[in-house]
């Protein structure tokens, strides 16, 4: 841990130009008494780093004494504090990870960088709602990933099994984690929450060399969107409500002409009928179902329920 400390303090120093012992104390969250003797320390050992005494005084590097990362262009400089920036404020390895990358930056690029660092904040928490914990599997199954070793999954899907499971990469997609993974039967995807337990075997995992994880989760999500959307249905509405329309059925719904008197048709589609009747209810007469007669039949079912009930 010292070595570390040592290496951030070198690095704070080279971004500041100065520093005093407070001021490294309060940036590494340490005391000030350890800090002074970090500082002494780098000192003793050979580092270029001398104390300035007096008012406005400080630690200093000798002749601006530095190091400089190279290959990385401003914007790209610019591009992973805007990453990585929302999630410092929760995690103190990336803190860390960032105030040496600053240190190890061009000069010229810095400004730049640290306004990037600052220009989001990620907040998952709904309003009235408590921030959302990553589960611990996560963790478990992301050093796995890292570490390309085989995991032996106890699973809870339409029954508990377990699988051996080659683990390719994490997936956070609105809250709910998955894991994508080579199995013997080729790729699965395996939601974290339904993991009952998952143990490394230490046996390396086989991961295709040209793997793009975001290019699996993409043919992933495909396919199931095209699960989920077996039947379609042609509907007409005012060209003004197409939006609101799109916002319902959200990639299951594309429009398909332009009609006279500012319309439109448009194919929304779901897994049965009664699903694609039950979001389209609602709009009463602004919506004129076109086809296929099995939404139809159910719009007119749920209409004659709703007529039985409140027709009074």
């Amino acid at each position: 841990m010292r070595a570390d400390r040592l290496v951030a303090t070198l690095l704070l120093m080279q971004a500041r130009g100065r520093v005093t012992a407070a001021e490294l104390a309060a940036e590494l969250e340490i005391s000030v008494a350890t800090a002074r003797r970090d500082l002494e320390a780098l000192s003793a050992a050979g580092v270029p780093v001398y104390p300035q005494p007096g008012r406005g005084g400080g630690w200093q590097l000798v002749g601006g004494a530095r190091t400089d990362l190279s290959g990385l262009s401003a914007r790209e400089a610019q591009a992973l504090f805007l990453l990585a920036g929302p999630a410092a404020a929760g995690s103190p390895e990336v803190k860390s990870a960032l105030r040496k990358l600053m240190g190890a930056l061009p000069g010229t690029f810095r400004a730049d960088a640290e306004a990037a660092a600052d220009a989001v904040v990620v907040d998952q928490a709904g309003w009235g709602e408590h921030p959302k914990d990553r589960p611990p599997m996560v963790s478990l199954l992301r050093d796995a990933v890292i570490a390309r070793q085989q995991v032996l999954l106890t699973y809870a899907g339409r029954e508990r099994s377990e699988r051996l499971v080659d683990p390719w990469g994490l997936v956070d997609k609105d809250d709910v984690w998955y894991l994508v993974a080579g199995t013997a039967k080729g790729r699965r995807t395996f939601r974290v929450d339904r993991i009952v337990a998952a143990t490394p075997t230490g046996d390396a995992a086989d991961r295709p060399s040209d793997l793009e994880l975001a290019q699996v989760w993409r043919e992933v999500v495909e396919e199931v969107e095209q699960r989920r959307s077996l039947l379609s249905a042609h509907v007409v509405l005012d060209r003004r409500y197409f939006g609101v329309l799109r916002g319902r059925f959200g990639r299951h719904c594309e429009l398909v002409a332009e009609l006279p008197g500012n319309r439109v048709r448009a194919r929304v589609a779901a897994p049965a009928p009664i699903m694609i009747a039950q979001e389209l209810a609602g709009w009463g007469a602004l919506v004129d179902v076109e086809d296929p007669e099995s939404v139809r039949a159910e719009l007119a079912r749920l209409g004659a329920e709703l007529v039985a009930r409140y027709a009074r």
